[in-house]
């Protein structure tokens, strides 16, 4: 009795202690044993076809039991009563919760940010603010509607905010080799870093601009001697520095000024800001002939244009201004309009 309480003791610790290269092997040798088994006893019904003894084994196993296919000799009922019927279970059930163990530990990781991520053409949000970050990914996902994935990456003990919307990728710090790539920095095609901490900031956006030179990377700062000191060292990097004092001011001395703003900047309703390249292969021309086209055409309104001479951004532009090529165009409309037709200019 003895020997066979140490044979199961040693049975169980094995059992629990199973890797799945094991169990695969176990099971093949089950399948094999059963087999040669069935065909020992003369059961050709149950072994006339892989598929057939397959489909036999797991409707076994899985206590199905249709009761289409079944041994028909004694030999073969003692075999399945001893062996094919317990072996299956057991190892049915072992393999039934392997697997789930496996998918509950993907959606954990994937759930705390322990994943790596396999994507390309992202938005790469670096930071979080609590419910001014999800304010920001809503708007981002409104604007985005599919079009690129979203990836969060932060640094506090957080799980995924947005579990089935976004992905989600948690790092000692920006700056961790193996933690952005995780991210998918090298893959991204817009870095959006928004950070308490403006020295945090600073260093992200110096680290992700040296990971992916052609990715455009925007960075908020409260401190704008800061945003001057990346844009020194990154000058396709865009800094946006905090305007809330600015906006007081301007409501003050024009009352509902703020309103107006926000309506500027929000994606959910109103009139939003948006903006378009004038292409490349397109003739010069003028902002008034833009200004009707955007007017009659799209219900858009044309306010600013950028020739990209290192003049910056034009405000109420005249109306005879000259648009060049490769212009950007920036207008007020309901939606973002994705076709121009420049053929009517």
């Amino acid at each position: 009795m003895s020997i066979w309480l140490l044979f199961r003791r040693w049975a169980i610790c094995q059992f629990h202690a199973l890797s799945g290269r094991n169990l695969l092997l176990i099971i093949l040798g089950y399948s094999v044993l059963s087999y040669a088994l069935l065909a020992l006893a003369g059961e050709h019904a149950l072994i006339h076809s892989i598929t057939d003894f397959i489909y036999y084994l797991v409707v076994t196993a899985s206590t199905v039991g249709y009761g289409d296919m079944s041994p028909t000799t004694p030999l073969g009922k003692w075999i399945v009563m001893l062996f094919v019927i317990p072996g299956g279970l057991g190892l049915f059930a072992i393999a039934v919760g392997r697997m789930a163990s496996i998918l509950v530990t993907y959606w954990k990781r994937g759930l705390q940010g322990k994943r790596s991520l396999i994507v390309n053409n992202h938005i790469l949000v670096l930071g979080w603010n609590a419910q001014r970050t999800l304010h920001l990914i809503k708007m981002l996902q409104h604007e985005e509607r599919g079009r690129r994935p979203i990836v969060l990456c932060a640094r506090q003990e957080i799980e995924n905010p947005l579990p089935g919307e976004i992905e989600f990728v948690r790092v000692p710090c920006f700056t961790d080799a193996e933690g952005m790539s995780r991210a998918g920095i090298e893959h991204a095609s817009c870095i959006l870093i928004d950070n308490p901490e403006d020295d945090i900031t600073l260093t992200a956006a110096l680290y992700c601009a040296s990971r992916n030179k052609t990715a455009h990377v925007l960075a908020y700062f409260s401190d704008e001697k800061l945003g001057q000191l990346l844009k020194t060292h990154c000058p396709n990097a865009e800094c946006i520095p905090s305007v809330a004092v600015e906006m007081l001011a301007k409501a003050a001395v024009d009352p509902g000024s703020s309103e107006l703003h926000h309506e500027l900047l929000s994606t959910h309703h109103g009139m939003t800001q948006y903006a378009v390249n004038y292409p490349q292969d397109a003739a010069p021309t003028t902002v008034g002939n833009l200004f009707l086209l955007f007017k009659e055409q799209y219900e858009a309104i044309l306010i600013a244009i950028d020739n990209g001479e290192g003049e910056g951004v034009e405000l109420n532009p005249r109306l005879d201004r000259t648009v060049s090529p490769g212009s950007k165009l920036f207008y007020i409309a309901d939606e973002r309009v994705n076709n121009f037709n420049w053929q009517q200019l």
